[in-house]
């Protein structure tokens, strides 16, 4: 098996609760991307956007992608837009297995409505604007992905259950 398991997907979608469910199934390490690129600046991902804007973030998420093909197989739960670059995503699927978590626009709503900490919806925390967004990014999102998985509706455990069969099942 490749060695990292991506998990890539808007947000909201349960990249970072089925990347600790998977880490712990797998014995991996876990990654936040955004929880790293924040402590590596000292400042949270909300404040760099603020401070630095939206490229300068996206320079750090570029220089973390690289990064990971000097470490530990792991389980990565990238930011919502890591997929943005091509660069990223050629790294991704060269150091491991991609696969795109998937929500309704209402389901993402109800998992992130009572977070203040989502910069790129910038006061535009409503399903309309969520689904403008995710219609805009899906695109981007299908053509990185190696796999996918609904999660609407689905515990963890169950989520998990099938990205390790759809990952076992490629190796």
């Amino acid at each position: 098996m490749k060695k990292h398991i991506f998990l890539i997907g808007f947000m909201g979608c349960g990249k970072s609760t089925n990347a600790k469910r998977l880490a712990e199934m797998t014995g991996r390490v876990r990654i936040e991307m955004d929880e790293e690129i924040a402590a590596d600046e000292g400042m949270e991902v909300q404040e760099i956007f603020r401070v630095h804007g939206e490229p300068y973030f996206r320079d750090l998420e570029t220089k973390l992608v690289n990064d990971l093909a000097e470490r530990e197989p792991s389980v990565v739960s990238c930011g919502g837009g890591t997929v943005l670059r091509e660069e990223n995503v050629a790294m991704m699927k060269t150091e491991g297995v991609v696969v795109l978590l998937t929500a309704s626009p209402e389901t993402v709503y109800e998992r992130i409505h009572e977070t203040g900490d989502r910069p790129v919806l910038k006061g535009n925390m409503n399903v309309p604007y969520i689904r403008e967004l995710m219609e805009k990014r899906r695109p981007s999102y299908e053509a990185a992905a190696d796999f996918r998985v609904a999660t609407d509706g689905k515990t963890s455990e169950e989520i998990c259950r099938e990205i390790l069969e759809l990952v076992a099942a490629q190796a």
